[in-house]
């Protein structure tokens, strides 16, 4: 889990998240995931302001259930990742295309540059970028509506 060291995480006056660790305190750490989409509840990473790691984590799961709720809230935060639930149009059969798109979030629209920007992940799932970087994950192609999957046969 954390190794042999215990520790504690709250939250300051100022919303800054602060790390307690064998009676040390580090204001301003900032959590993040090793693998945020193959391993999402495992190998999470606690950095002090200035970057250096100050704790790993192995499980969230093995986590007392108040520490947990607060990392799952930090990443969350933290990671901004839209899931796409439904693909509704791809404006041309050649890139760039524009994309309409129904995510976890809301419908939003972005550009894709290149067929390359999709990529195929274990599991069914798909991660498609979008010419400002920004990242959508389809969690399991197999239960979009056929529509979708049709529109997204070319890529996959």
């Amino acid at each position: 889990m954390a190794g042999s060291k215990s520790f504690a995480l709250r939250h300051d006056a100022w919303g800054r998240l602060i790390l307690t660790q064998d009676g040390e305190e580090f204001v301003g750490v900032e959590v993040s995931r090793a693998f945020p989409i193959t391993d999402p509840r495992r190998l999470i990473s606690v950095c002090s302001a200035e970057g250096r790691e100050l704790l790993w984590i192995e499980d969230l799961d093995a986590l007392d259930v108040g520490v947990r709720g607060l990392l799952e809230q930090e990443l969350h935060r933290r990671d901004f990742l839209p899931v796409i639930r439904r693909v509704s149009r791809i404006s041309a059969a050649v890139e760039p295309s524009e994309w309409e798109v129904e995510t976890d979030r809301g419908p939003t629209k972005f550009l894709l540059n290149s067929e390359e920007d999709v990529h195929p992940l274990s599991g069914g799932r798909a991660l498609v970028t979008d010419s400002h970087g920004i990242r959508y994950l389809i969690n399991d192609l197999a239960a979009l509506d056929v529509p979708s999957r049709r529109l997204l046969e070319r890529y996959l």
